[in-house]
């Protein structure tokens, strides 16, 4: 009997969020790096131009997280991931259309409202309300889709040389309402709405029956409002060594366009952009397998340095230094460094989130998280842009992102513990109560 037991819901929630996030990151978030060259050679527009456009979509990002995550807390995923769902795939059937540069920014314009509300914070939300003692595994797992995404870069560039940028992108935008449409009927709130609870555990398995238990839900689903944790320091401090390494996983835009600029050929540059994925999809497995069992501040220390070590390595390719040249051997410091530490950081910081502040409010923490993450994700690609163009070479602009990037690695080491921050919220309670009385007449 024990070999025909139903899964767990929450698995099928991380499946189906999976194959999402799967699609979105082989045809934009990674993927979208193969349509930028044949459109520049389509339309003549500047790398600055286009950069500016992925920063848009960044900063809008950023302002409707913060109600996508307050919606979802309120309402549940069906009805936001439905809207998004439909309003992605319109962005790419409209771009794929488009005839000039505001065409463009209309078209990444909607692809942000879309994305917003039907794939990353409403899988992350739904499957940190289903997952507490496995919530680190659920959310590696749940991203570990979005890398494997990655490796059909090599595919999807040979497509779009076979069949040409505009019918590929209404391909994605077709293929996007045929995958996410379904996916949008698996989501569930709360496992207790059903009569479950979380991690798939029995009502007999009550986790106030034993002292371990008891422990574990002090420290890790003790409830921080949205109210209090933005007047947490630890709050600001996740964000910003987070936000150090969106400011430079945002520009893999133009990963593609500088490895062909070093002088690497298409095929070479392609499979090395790919290859990123492996080494992001190993730093996602990694998490799921260590994320539960040691201290995740310590794993995020290690993610943030082999970030900057890969960012080092793409700006190091054929670089000149003192009359010597570097030829290649930095290259396998980007493919594996920067793809381990970019995706063990995505599930480190959500389930860190979920750890410190419990699932009440997670939802429109999150949101809050990912408006200062898009902040920086939106200089980045800005930034390398303009150099760009200024400069005429992406090597100066990388060099930036990773002296930017060491900042990370002090901040993430000085993290305080889970007991630490609970201790301060429970204050901040304390004194928001004795303020709100302090002007209140004593009983007669």
């Amino acid at each position: 009997m024990g070999l025909l037991k139903q899964p767990f819901y929450g698995w099928w929630i991380v499946g189906a969020g999976g194959l999402v996030q799967w699609y979105t990151s082989a045809v934009f978030w990674r993927g979208f790096q193969a349509f930028i060259p044949p459109i520049l050679n389509t339309f003549g527009w500047s790398s600055g131009a286009t950069g500016a456009a992925i920063s848009l979509q960044r900063s809008e990002s950023g302002m409707i997280s913060p109600f996508v995550g307050a919606l979802l807390d309120r309402y549940g995923p069906r009805k936001a991931m439905a809207f998004g769902v439909f309003v992605t795939g319109g962005g790419f059937i409209f771009m794929s259309q488009m005839q000039t540069l505001w065409q463009f920014y209309v078209a990444i314009s909607l692809l942000t409202l879309g994305m917003s509300f039907g794939t990353f914070i409403v899988f992350v939300v739904t499957v940190a309300n289903w997952f507490v003692n496995k919530r680190a595994r659920a959310l590696a797992i749940l991203m570990s889709f979005s890398a494997i995404g990655g490796l059909t870069l090599p595919i999807l560039v040979a497509s779009i040389e076979t069949f040409g940028w505009r019918d590929m992108l209404m391909a994605t935008g077709i293929g996007f309402w045929l995958i996410g449409f379904p996916a949008t009927l698996i989501m569930r709130k709360r496992p207790e709405e059903y009569g479950m609870l979380p991690d798939g555990a029995s009502h007999k398995e009550n986790p106030h029956n034993n002292a371990s238990s008891t422990k574990f839900n002090t420290i890790r689903e003790h409830t921080i409002s949205m109210r209090q944790a933005i007047k947490l320091r630890f709050f600001w401090q996740l964000a910003i060594v987070t936000s150090l390494g969106q400011l430079v996983s945002s520009t893999n835009l133009f990963h593609f366009s500088a490895l062909l600029e070093y002088g690497i050929t298409t095929a070479l540059a392609a499979s090395a952009a790919g290859a990123v994925a492996i080494g992001d999809l190993s730093g996602r497995a990694g998490v799921a397998i260590l994320g539960d069992k040691f201290d995740k501040r310590m794993l995020l220390t290690i993610a943030m340095i082999m970030q900057t070590l890969g960012v080092s390595g793409l700006a190091g390719i054929n670089a000149n230094i003192l009359g010597v040249n570097l030829g290649l051997w930095p290259l396998p410091f980007f493919v594996i460094f920067f793809g381990l530490g970019f995706g063990a950081s995505i599930p480190l910081r959500l389930s860190i989130l979920g750890d410190y502040f419990g699932r009440g409010s997670y939802g429109s923490i999150v949101g809050l998280t990912s408006s200062v993450n898009a902040l920086f994700g939106a200089a980045g690609p800005l930034l390398v842009g303009l150099i760009h163009d200024i400069e005429g070479s992406y090597r100066l602009g990388f060099t930036t992102l990773a002296l930017l990037l060491v900042l990370s690695i002090p901040m993430a080491i000085a993290l305080e513990p889970t007991s630490r921050v609970a201790a301060k919220a429970r204050q901040l309670t304390r004194k928001t109560f004795r303020d709100r009385n302090r002007f209140e007449s004593p009983p007669r």
